[in-house]
């Protein structure tokens, strides 16, 4: 079975794989105060371009639930897509912490600034708005869970909306590699920091074992977040295992040249679906691609292939989502070319 079912099937990148197990031995302190830990936020620094607190953490979940529980008061809730990771697929990991959820209809996995403005406007309009969570963050994925991207002016406008109504703006960036090397992206690392309260570089899913980086550009909520980290559990003893491997991904754009290779990958499978005529659910611009298969292709495919079957489209079609990642070898591309060009 070859696997294209999700971006975090395989390990690690040997690279970082290596420098572990070179400074296996090396006695360093520990909750990530050690060197290779600083050196890293130094490389993620340079890149914001901004005097961003960087801090690291195991998984997306757990930095998004940490994040969102650091930066809000008790009476309020954070304003997503309802195709959004904390929507969806957290199993209740914000609510659970004391924070609604506020669902917004997506379009391709987006929401947009006036659709912002229309629910903070609508919530404070309501004079029984005390009775409700009070909006006050904004939670976004670059890339979305359709694959799908923020352009810098859709950024920009939702950055102006959340300015107008007090809102915090986030970005998870889980697969933010591979939205970067999207060649439909006009957005850099630069221009998150700069628009962004906070938002986090993915590592899970582009080359490491685990791991995210919270970049935290907000003077304002900077303070005591090592606490919160603490106190949710997400304070790794060992955090050197998180620096180090930041590090590497960082320090000579290994995590650039990675996240190009899904994205070529994924491009030459869309590229075989469009020579088919086949449609996708959503545009193919990062690493996930979403064709709409007919039951009986959906079968012949699953015989050799690992993926997630989406969404029904109607009662003869479903769309399907392919994942490439950093690890997606050429061969196992071939093959499954080979076998859409049959369909």
């Amino acid at each position: 079975m070859i696997r294209f079912d999700s971006d975090y099937i395989e390990g690690a990148h040997e690279s970082i794989l290596k420098r572990l197990s070179e400074t296996n031995n090396e006695q360093l302190p520990g909750y990530g105060t050690d060197h290779h830990t600083e050196t890293a936020k130094a490389y993620i620094r340079d890149l914001c371009g901004v005097d961003a607190d960087v801090h690291f953490m195991v998984g997306g979940t757990q930095a998004n639930m940490t994040i969102i529980a650091s930066m809000l008061r008790t009476h309020q809730g954070v304003i997503a897509p309802d195709s959004g990771h904390i929507a969806g697929h957290e199993t209740g990991a914000i609510e659970s912490v004391g924070h609604k959820v506020l669902e917004i209809e997506n379009s391709d996995g987006k929401i947009n600034a006036e659709q912002v403005r229309s629910f903070a406007e609508g919530h404070w309009n309501d004079p029984t708005h005390e009775h409700m969570p009070q909006p006050k963050m904004v939670y976004i994925s670059q890339p979305t869970e359709s694959g799908t991207l923020y352009s810098r002016q859709e950024l920009e406008d939702l950055r102006e909306i959340c300015t107008e109504n007090n809102l915090y703006l986030m970005v998870d960036g889980a697969r933010l590699g591979y939205a970067l090397a999207s060649r439909d992206n006009d957005t850099s690392i630069r221009d998150l920091a700069s628009l962004c309260d906070v938002f986090y570089i993915g590592g899970t899913k582009v080359g490491a074992l685990f791991g995210e980086a919270i970049v935290i550009t907000n003077d304002n909520i900077k303070p005591d977040f090592r606490y919160i980290m603490k106190q949710k559990g997400g304070l790794l003893a060992k955090g050197r295992l998180l620096g180090i491997q930041f590090e590497v991904l960082f320090e000579n754009g290994l995590y650039f040249e990675i996240s190009k290779h899904a994205i070529e990958m994924a491009h030459r499978l869309a590229e075989a679906f469009e020579k088919k005529a086949i449609e996708m659910y959503a545009p193919a611009s990062t690493n996930q691609i979403f064709p709409i298969l007919t039951d009986t292709q959906i079968d012949v495919l699953q015989s050799k292939y690992a993926f997630h079957v989406w969404e029904e489209i109607d009662t003869a079609r479903k769309a399907i989502r392919l994942c490439t990642s950093w690890s997606t070898t050429s061969d196992d591309v071939d093959a499954l070319i080979s076998d859409i060009e049959k369909l």
